[in-house]
């Protein structure tokens, strides 16, 4: 087997690790609750130390891999990732588990960034397409499929194996990885924004703890308030600092190119209305219609085949149909999914949601290739892992982002010890908000990826549309 696609499958073991962890912990929250003497906003919190702190380190760790070395920043990203699980498999009361997620988070951060760049530099033309194909039905993949390994685990084995599970998976990566992985860097970088990253994470933890407590704490109190308000100001430095600088972790600048600004919309609104809603149909799942934790894992698993079926065949059509035609449809397809599942009754079964789930798994598999050859194509090679990690960025603050606010409108209708009717009702509200975020994503996807904006694929612009 050739070196390029040892390197893909390294990678997408490597991608499907960390991605599982986002959504694997779903169907094992009840029981994390339980044994760990959880609150609402702990089990929120799960989810989101993870996904914030990918969010924030994310692009660091891409330029860290500019300057050190993709392939030793991917190792130790693997070293890191499978310490800290082993912590959350460890861990005794939620604040343990929620700090050794952050580390987690930051581990997976690092692998997530240079991902792509370690694939862009393999391959080319064509089986570019086809490898991002593969890597867009892993992400796919790991984030549906983790309610159902989730589910397994937790009946089966306990909850703390979600995590243990990580450790033997983990020790073959890193040995392959060392072996085989051939290491690139980007000789001009010009080093680390650790001011930027200081305004980046302050400003993104201050919005979801701010998202997060506004039900207990009041969304007029001064500390809500506070929070939300000093998250603005912390995001407008963060700009401003990256705007004086000679290779900024995050190039603002970009934004200016329509394409660029279309993928990251994209990337966010997919993770803030369909994947941010996973957390919350496993509560219902469980909670209401009393599935144990594998029964509500196989029931994703009509979304989860879809998605990674029609990931590598999208990807094959990348070059071939217009890029704006294969974001927007399926954008288009995720709206009709989440509008489908909206209307849940006390009386409806699981199956009210299972048309949305098959619509859902072909919008999630039609995004994912096309958003990631999106992300890397409006720069220069060099600049790939950059212009990666801003887009694994918007991925991982739009899930953040989508549970926190999903949530603070569902307990505003639904606190634990409710009725099953007060929740049907919340999920229908964030159902309903959900659809139309997936709606925003759909329609400026169409309006704002141009053929003429790719100026790095190494194909012909009329390609993408």
């Amino acid at each position: 087997m050739d070196r390029k696609w040892r390197t893909l499958i390294i990678v997408c073991v490597g991608i499907f690790m960390l991605l599982l962890d986002i959504t694997v912990v779903n169907v094992a929250l009840p029981k994390i609750q339980t044994d760990l003497h959880s609150s609402f906003t702990d089990l929120q919190w799960v989810v989101d130390a993870y996904s914030l702190m990918l969010a924030s380190v994310v692009l660091n760790a891409g330029s860290l891999g500019d300057l050190l070395g993709r392939k030793r920043v991917f190792l130790i990203g693997v070293v890191l990732f499978t310490a800290a699980s082993a912590l959350c498999g460890a861990a005794t009361d939620p604040l343990f588990l929620n700090l050794a997620r952050g580390a987690q988070g930051i581990g997976g951060a690092i692998m997530f960034a240079v991902s792509l760049a370690l694939l862009t530099q393999e391959f080319h033309g064509r089986e570019r397409g086809t490898a991002f194909g593969i890597w867009g039905a892993t992400i796919g993949a790991a984030v549906a499929i983790g309610p159902l390994v989730g589910g397994a685990l937790t009946e089966w084995a306990g909850w703390r194996w979600i995590f243990f599970v990580n450790l033997p998976i983990g020790a073959a990566c890193l040995f392959f990885g060392a072996r085989m992985l051939r290491e690139s860097r980007d000789e001009g970088h010009g080093g680390l924004d650790i001011p930027g990253q200081i305004t980046l994470s302050v400003g993104l933890f201050a919005f979801v703890l701010g998202l997060l407590r506004g039900n207990d704490w009041g969304w007029s109190s001064g500390r809500v308030v506070g929070l939300l308000v000093g998250s603005v100001v912390a995001l407008i430095v963060f700009g401003l600092v990256e705007l004086r600088q000679e290779r900024p972790m995050f190039d603002v600048r970009l934004f200016r190119v329509p394409a660029f600004a279309g993928a990251q919309i994209v990337a966010f609104t997919i993770s803030a209305s369909m994947f941010a809603m996973f957390l919350y149909f496993t509560l219902y799942l469980q909670d209401i219609l009393l599935y144990s934790p594998l029964q509500a894992g196989l029931r994703f698993l009509p979304l989860s085949m879809i998605s990674f079926f029609v990931a590598p065949a999208t990807g094959r059509l990348v070059g071939r149909v217009p890029i704006r035609i294969l974001l927007g449809s399926g954008m288009t397809l995720v709206t009709i999914a989440l509008y489908l599942m909206y209307g849940v009754t006390v009386s409806s079964g699981w199956t009210t949601l299972l048309a949305g789930f098959l619509i859902g798994g072909i919008g999630i598999g039609m995004v994912n290739p096309p958003l990631a050859t999106t992300a890397v194509s409006v720069v220069p090679v060099q600049r790939a892992g950059m212009a990666a990690g801003v887009n694994n960025t918007f991925r991982q603050v739009g899930i953040a982002t989508g549970i926190a606010g999903l949530g603070a409108i569902f307990q505003s209708y639904y606190r634990p010890g409710g009725t099953p009717a007060q929740f049907i009702h919340g999920l229908n509200q964030i159902l309903l908000v959900s659809t139309f975020v997936a709606l925003a994503g759909a329609v400026l996807a169409f309006v704002l990826v141009r053929g003429k904006d790719f100026v790095a694929s190494g194909q012909p612009a009329q390609a993408h549309g």
